[in-house]
């Protein structure tokens, strides 16, 4: 199935790493991660740093799947607001992912310093404001639990953001001088380049896994061709298609859609570049791109390929009549449209690690709009936990919350 449609921009934008390299004999190995994208990248690069060996398989071309279509901004906020979560799950549970998430985009900072990639890393505020009155107290409550556990954020009125960011918004909003965007293609990309030059990281793309069996001895997979891969152990990290390798649905699917618009001169651009997004379901986000905006948003719930694109046009329309209602001295005008799909789970959290009673298969899973930052957590978790170390993540994290 196709993981989104239209042309996305960051594949325009980029050189294609066209590396054509399916698997075409058996083949056997310490660790074997299914998957090319963000994930699969920070997931191959801690293997690799620790020196564990593992390889790549994509039934596609590297980073083609939702990675090319992602809008790629990095926020400690998840999409479940701390204070419904910590009513979900606890209140220590749900700081320690809110941290985790704040952590999480430092250390991804810091791999591209130390692998010294250029992926548009950029450090920027991020705004998240009231859209209505029930937006209003969310606001309310968010910032007093943010607060009370030290979290970045400040509060404010409606006049600061129209003078600070020329929005015209129902009311304030919370802002955090923590987050940042980049280029989640280039950073997926360039990471495998790196790997493959450094410690011949072996990708095998084109190559579809229609079975993985775990065994006393390790694991078995099969792919489309009949070629068997045995391996000491598994990583999933497929995005939502992981689902297919589960015994049971874990995942919701949601489809989104976004837009970029054609150059636009920076001083028509709000003062402060920055992160915007909103309390209404399903919310919009922006950000930019250079001297482009980039808008996101009016996701639903998913049904298949044909249904998400033919609303390609209408939410386009829908996402633009937001903006300008936003930002209305803001020119805009898409250059490019694309949707994609994405999975989600009922708590905000992604399931990182193995399913109950198995050993060997690991999943990294169920992103929502965070798939960045928690992408380097569950590389970060799942390495851990293959190199035998404690990671006090890990039960956050993990399917312990349903089964």
């Amino acid at each position: 199935m196709d993981l989104h449609s239209g042309l996305p921009y960051w594949i325009i934008k980029n050189p294609l790493f066209d590396y054509y390299n399916p698997l075409k004999k058996d083949l056997e190995t310490d660790i074997v991660i299914i998957g090319s994208g963000i994930t699969g990248a920070l997931m191959a690069h801690e293997l690799c740093r620790t020196g564990l060996e593992c390889c790549v398989v994509d039934k596609r071309s590297i980073a083609t799947g939702s990675s090319a279509a992602s809008t790629a901004l990095l926020q400690y906020e998840i999409d479940v607001p701390l204070c419904r979560m910590a009513e979900q799950i606890g209140e220590k549970n749900a700081v320690t992912a809110y941290r985790s998430c704040l952590q999480s985009i430092s250390d991804i900072e810091a791999v591209l310093k130390e692998t010294d990639i250029d992926a548009d890393f950029e450090r920027l505020p991020s705004i998240f404001y009231a859209s209505d009155e029930k937006g209003v107290k969310l606001i309310e409550r968010e910032y007093e639990i943010r607060k009370r556990y030290e979290l970045p954020v400040e509060l404010l009125n409606k006049g600061e953001l129209h003078k600070r960011y020329k929005m015209r918004t129902y009311a304030g909003a919370l802002l955090n001088r923590q987050s940042a965007q980049l280029d989640a293609y280039k950073a997926a990309t360039q990471l495998f380049r790196y790997h493959i030059k450094k410690d011949h990281l072996q990708i095998f793309t084109h190559t579809k896994i229609t079975s993985c069996e775990e065994t006393p001895q390790g694991c078995r997979l099969k792919t489309k061709d009949d070629r068997t891969i045995r391996c000491k152990y598994v990583i999933v990290a497929a995005g939502f298609e992981a689902g297919q390798f589960l015994p049971e649905k874990v995942m919701k699917l949601t489809s989104t859609y976004a837009l970029i618009s054609h150059p636009i001169d920076n001083k028509d651009l709000w003062p402060e570049h920055s992160l915007i997004w909103e309390t209404a379901e399903p919310y919009i986000y922006v950000r930019t791109s250079g001297n482009r905006i980039i808008i996101g948003g009016e996701d639903e719930d998913f049904n298949n390929p044909e249904a998400r694109d033919e609303l390609l046009r209408e939410k386009t329309e829908k996402l633009e009549k937001k903006f300008h209602t936003l930002l209305p001295s803001v020119p805009f005008k898409a250059e490019m449209i694309w949707c994609g799909t994405f999975s989600t789970t009922k708590d905000g959290l992604p399931f990182i690690g193995t399913w109950p009673g198995t050993e060997r298969i690991f999943f990294d899973l169920g992103y929502g709009g965070n798939g960045i930052t928690f992408s380097m957590i569950g590389a970060q978790i799942i390495s851990n936990l293959l190199q035998g170390k404690e990671d006090e993540r890990k039960d956050v994290f993990g399917f312990g919350r349903i089964c």
